[in-house]
């Protein structure tokens, strides 16, 4: 990938595009806005609706043309149906580095990414006790956080940026119903955060949620879900631009 050619990198995010097999057109202009402001595009997960190859093809399509570099991680809808690496494959052929627990540089800013898991935040996470369903449910949160500090700890860049789909602290979904807050994220995915420390937390997910929070280090965790986007924002745009130090020219 190209180095940003400041030292300033721009990286325009957004999330949950949930691209149907009859999208063709619907998202090619906002991918378009996005690209064209920022010198890296990425897209956190649920990238399609029911995790069909045909949508991932019809995504590829729309993504046709970008310039910036694209790196996304999936989420829980790309797993619907089982083909998750069969989409993985369609969007690398378009350009896009997908991560699953590895780390890539652009422009002197590390990414990381994971889709990650649910569980609750705080006090309220769910415990490996009881059930083996329980424990086996906990086991994939804990999984997935050994692949983003898997991830972290490969990265030499001053500047660090995680991508996930799920939250990673509850500041991020609120909005969204009570009930369902163990199902948006978990703070065991913050854990690794706070030992390899990033420049920003980016996730999708909660459609309802709130645009940003923080860490309990300070670090900015911003939640890009394009629903929770045209919401807040009708008029646009429709992404999130975070601006970080990047290489020298």
């Amino acid at each position: 990938m190209d180095a940003a050619t400041g030292t300033t990198i721009r990286i325009a995010a957004v999330s949950d595009l949930h691209c149907t097999k009859h999208s063709q057109g619907a998202l090619a202009p906002l991918l378009q806005q996005a690209a064209q402001a920022a010198d890296v595009l990425v897209m956190c997960g649920d990238l399609t609706d029911y995790g069909l190859p045909e949508e991932a093809h019809v995504l590829a399509r729309e993504l046709h043309g970008l310039r910036a570099p694209i790196v996304a991680v999936l989420g829980n809808h790309d797993f619907e149906s089982g083909h998750q690496t069969e989409v993985t494959e369609i969007l690398t052929s378009a350009g896009v580095t997908v991560l699953d627990g590895e780390s890539v540089e652009v422009g002197g800013v590390g990414i990381a990414g994971i889709k990650g898991f649910c569980g609750g935040f705080g006090r309220y996470s769910l415990g490996p006790w009881g059930e083996a369903g329980t424990k086996a449910f906990v086991r994939e949160t804990l999984d997935e956080a050994l692949k983003l500090e898997s991830a972290l700890a490969r990265l030499r860049t001053p500047q660090r940026l995680a991508l996930l789909h799920y939250s990673p602290i509850r500041a991020t979904v609120e909005g969204e119903p009570l009930e369902i807050f163990p199902f948006l994220g978990s703070s065991r995915l913050e854990e690794p955060l706070m030992r390899y420390p990033v420049s920003a937390v980016i996730h999708g997910h909660a459609h309802k949620g709130y645009p940003e929070g923080t860490m309990s280090n300070g670090v900015p965790v911003y939640n890009v879900a394009l629903p929770l986007m045209r919401r807040l924002h009708p008029d646009g745009p429709h992404f999130r631009l975070i601006e970080l130090p990047g290489a020298e020219a």
